[in-house]
């Protein structure tokens, strides 16, 4: 699979949601409950993952909801925005690094859960003002997936039928204090606890990691740039065609189109990924 030594440039910003310490420690117990009593179920089982169906067309709107535009089938919101009625709904969430609102939450409750050089200083994504997590350690991976499994159980309730945690690729940027494995294992523990809640879990980029899919348990791919990097068709192979493809412009749209448009998802977004209506607005579909 192609490698490539730096970041994609394009890159979208992401949203900058407020996390809620309380709120984002929430059990997934009521959840269950909750979901037993919607399908007659018994309230000891778990809820069914249902992943996406391939090539459904797919809408982008991390950056702010907007109603879907017409023949759209499935798309992405942050975690903190409602999902859409009688769609496939993915939740967006930041995972592995954190939002830059929420530094000082994480400072004043989790201080040792940020990734920090020898010197004590902060590791941060440089491109988007993020702080990297510290999943180099069981006991600090168990801890995080608390947090984070919290905002995951949280998708839950509100509707979303999936989840797709971003930055599984922080390792490439933690000076070599983390590692392939430190975050693949993080992955673990939020895809269980994905499961548990009944979402599907999306890998968030990263082919790195494509070998690892099934032993990690993801259930299908969210893919960024794919087509600038002649991955698309990795992607596809690896979910069945269970993939969610975006490009930030209209040369790299067309070659995903291209390259994978006739089986996989493919949206050309604007890189701020605003809503509809907005200033740089950009939506398409192959």
């Amino acid at each position: 699979m192609p490698q490539h030594a730096v970041r994609p440039l394009l890159r979208r910003k992401r949203t900058l949601a407020a996390l809620a310490g309380g709120a984002a420690l929430a059990t997934g117990a009521g959840l269950l409950l909750s979901h037993a009593s919607a399908t007659g179920s018994p309230a000891k089982a778990a809820p069914k993952v249902v992943p996406p169906t391939a090539n459904a067309a797919f809408d982008y709107q991390i950056g702010g909801a907007y109603t879907p535009p017409t023949g759209v089938k499935a798309l992405s919101r942050d975690r903190g925005a409602k999902p859409a009625k009688g769609l496939y709904n993915v939740c967006y969430v930041n995972a592995f690094q954190t939002q830059p609102d929420a530094l000082d939450w994480w400072e004043k409750s989790n201080p040792d859960l940020l990734l920090r050089d020898a010197d004590g200083d902060l590791v941060n994504d440089e491109a988007w003002g993020e702080a990297l997590l510290d999943t180099s350690t069981a006991a600090k991976r168990t801890r995080l997936a608390k947090i984070v499994g919290g905002w995951i159980s949280g998708c839950a309730t509100s509707g979303f039928q999936a989840v797709e945690p971003d930055n599984l690729d922080s390792y490439e940027r933690s000076d070599g204090l983390l590692t392939r494995a430190h975050n693949a294992a993080f992955a673990k523990l939020l895809a269980d606890r994905a499961h548990t809640a009944g979402l599907a879990i999306g890998q968030k980029n990263t082919t790195d990691l494509l070998g690892q899919r099934k032993k990690i348990g993801f259930d299908f791919a969210v893919a960024e740039e794919c087509g600038r990097y002649d991955e698309c068709a990795d992607y596809a192979s690896a979910y069945g065609n269970r993939v969610f493809v975006v490009e930030y412009t209209d040369r790299d749209f067309t070659k995903a189109c291209s390259s994978v448009g006739a089986k996989v998802s493919v949206v050309r977004r604007d890189l701020d990924v605003v809503p509809a209506g907005r200033p740089g607005y950009a939506f398409r579909t192959c």
